[in-house]
């Protein structure tokens, strides 16, 4: 088992794309048609198969997913945690990576998030909005809201563990599978993405990071609501991390 510490990576250049045999993209999707196609197409460059996962979509998310070539299945409903949860439980490939269907995540940073793993230096490794920029944490209170309590809760993390890590909440991520079923995850909202990252470092296991650039939303509304998730977020942040 790897020590529990990050580790900065360099990330190797942008290139030529090629599916890596290894990769299962995941892509949580609810009434996102406007953008996902695009997200589908941009990820089969990079992984060899791509897994949509629909939170019961009233829109034309699961067809466009199908026609697109990526394999589809519905979660309970739960949220985007919940989500994640039912793909890690049908993952075939070895390196699982998480990409938000609404734009905001570069699929061709792919193969730069899922090298530390390929390589064997990293269990799990985060694309960092604070290293690569953010078009989304910036300019209203609502943002200004999201990175406090982002950067509050990882200084607590790193407090808590000894390690330097910078995003705690970015959803663009990739884990080895076998770290991702061991973990015991349950959140079902966005909670999810602070769970992953605080059980990781309890088992052990290395985290490391690479700059990536968060863009704005390229179409509809944001499914979250900040003053409805924050108490979700301060109490499974406590419970995970101290007990």
């Amino acid at each position: 088992m790897a020590s529990s510490s990050t580790v900065w990576w360099k990330s190797p250049a942008r290139g030529e794309a090629h599916p890596h045999p290894d990769v299962l993209a995941v892509i949580p999707a609810k009434n996102e048609a406007a953008t996902l196609l695009d997200v589908i197409e941009r990820c089969q460059r990079h992984a060899s198969k791509v897994l949509v996962v629909d939170g019961h979509s009233s829109d034309s998310t699961a067809d466009l997913a199908r026609e697109a070539g990526a394999e589809v299945i519905s979660d309970r409903g739960r949220g985007k945690g919940d989500a994640i949860r039912s793909a890690i439980a049908v993952a075939d490939r070895d390196v699982m990576i998480f990409v938000d269907a609404d734009g905001s995540h570069d699929p061709d940073d792919i193969p730069r998030i899922v090298a530390p793993i390929l390589a064997g230096k990293a269990d799990h490794v985060a694309g960092s909005r604070l290293i690569g920029g953010s078009s989304e944490l910036h300019g209203g209170f609502d943002e200004f809201f999201r990175l406090m309590g982002s950067s509050f809760i990882t200084a607590c993390i790193n407090r808590r563990f000894g390690v330097c890590i910078s995003d705690s909440q970015n959803g663009f991520r990739a884990a080895r599978t076998d770290v991702l079923k061991e973990l015991g995850l349950r959140e079902d909202s966005t909670t999810i993405e602070q769970e992953m990252v605080i059980k990781t470092l309890k088992k052990g296991y290395t985290i490391a990071e690479v700059p990536s650039h968060e863009y704005a939303r390229r179409a509809g509304q944001s499914h979250i609501v900040l003053w409805r998730v924050a108490p979700r977020y301060v109490w499974s942040f406590v419970r995970y991390l101290y007990f």
